[in-house]
């Protein structure tokens, strides 16, 4: 089962016929490399390291690859040794460096037109991405999340959009404003206490989405720059540059909603069906179709996660457990014997060797 879940992702990930890499516009990277080396680090080598020059972030209309651009964010932060990179990116990203959609968003005549527009065009500024807008309750869930669930290292990416989206807001309101709950789809990091200083706000980690919650009254606020005129033009434009939201393949749309669900136990197929708007019969016949079994997917997940987190010493082994959708640490243990032939703790201490290794490289030459 383990061989079959491999080649799946290896096959959508590789073969031209399954892979269709997401845009995203370059104004995202808005003066990355001057915030890279401001931490006295090579802008130059990290952006060569991932396929991209720093010309390509100095112009707002260019395209960029998706994959590319959340795997340049977590290689920064590595580089920089700045595990919040994303979050300090984002907390002073503001709408007039966003370019379209940020113009987009601060042309609104409302804050709810604001954030409706969000939801409508951000997918055109960066595919294969679900934004969501609505109501709980008393409570306002903004949302965001990457639908493809093989880009697995994204944590730097929800920081820095979350953070992006809470500029959105305080342009509209005030820049006091604040949430009353923010919520990463990661695991809490080790200095997870500066997220709640950021947002100035309750901060939430192993949620299902990453999202800006809140009570507002003053949802139908007016924007103090609002032109529906130009707005409309923008949105066009947007439209025009990039020419769609993105087309995922079947594997990529079920591992990302394995991923989402793992913290809530074991991802049944019934949900994800749910999740995907269709029939579970569908579902598994579209999976057999492509030669792929719902459990080998399931399978792959949580094994390609539990070596992202095992490389996170400060993450408890029994949390990692419940994150992968374990209900006892020893399932978890037994499934690390049959993946990797060694114990979690095990696996953890061939990590943290293999990182210091890295470190000391260019030491040793």
């Amino acid at each position: 089962m383990e061989a079959s879940s491999t080649i799946a992702w290896r096959r959508d990930s590789s073969n031209p016929q399954f892979r269709a890499p997401a845009k995203i516009l370059s104004c995202a990277a808005n003066g990355i490399a001057q915030f890279i080396s401001r931490h006295g680090t090579s802008a130059h080598e990290i952006l060569w390291s991932v396929g991209m020059d720093e010309a390509d972030t100095r112009k707002e209309r260019e395209i960029l690859d998706l994959g590319a651009y959340c795997e340049l964010l977590e290689t920064a932060s590595r580089k920089t040794q700045n595990d919040n990179f994303g979050l300090h990116y984002g907390r002073d990203f503001t709408p007039d460096r966003l370019g379209l959609i940020g113009e987009i968003a601060v042309s609104s005549p409302t804050l709810a037109d604001a954030l409706g527009n969000l939801v409508k065009y951000f997918p055109y500024h960066q595919q294969n991405t679900l934004v969501a807008f609505h109501r709980r309750e008393e409570l306002w869930h903004l949302e965001y999340r990457i639908l493809d669930g093989f880009i697995l290292q994204r944590r730097q990416d929800a920081e820095l959009t979350i953070g992006m989206y809470l500029n959105i807001i305080r342009r509209v309101m005030n820049a006091a404003w604040s949430p009353d709950e923010v919520h990463f789809e990661h695991p809490r990091p080790e200095n997870w206490r500066e997220h709640e200083t950021v947002f100035n706000a309750p901060v939430y980690f192993n949620m299902k989405t990453n999202a800006l919650v809140f009570r507002e009254k003053s949802i139908a606020r007016t924007a103090a720059d609002w032109d529906t005129g130009r707005m409309h033009a923008l949105c066009e434009a947007l439209m025009q540059l990039t020419g769609d939201t993105g087309t995922l393949g079947l594997n990529r749309r079920v591992v990302g909603e394995i991923r989402a669900q793992l913290p809530s136990g074991y991802p049944h197929i019934e949900d994800v069906a749910e999740a995907l708007k269709m029939p579970r019969w569908t579902l598994q016949r579209r999976l057999a179709a492509e030669g792929q079994i719902f459990s080998a997917l399931v399978e792959e997940t949580r094994r390609r996660l539990a070596l992202l987190y095992l490389a996170q010493t400060h993450l408890m082994i029994n949390d990692i457990a419940n994150i992968l959708g374990y209900s006892e640490l020893s399932a978890f243990s037994r499934a690390c014997v049959r993946w990797f032939d060694a114990s979690p703790s095990k696996m953890r201490a061939m990590s943290v060797q293999a990182a210091t290794t890295r470190r000391l490289a260019p030491c040793l030459n």
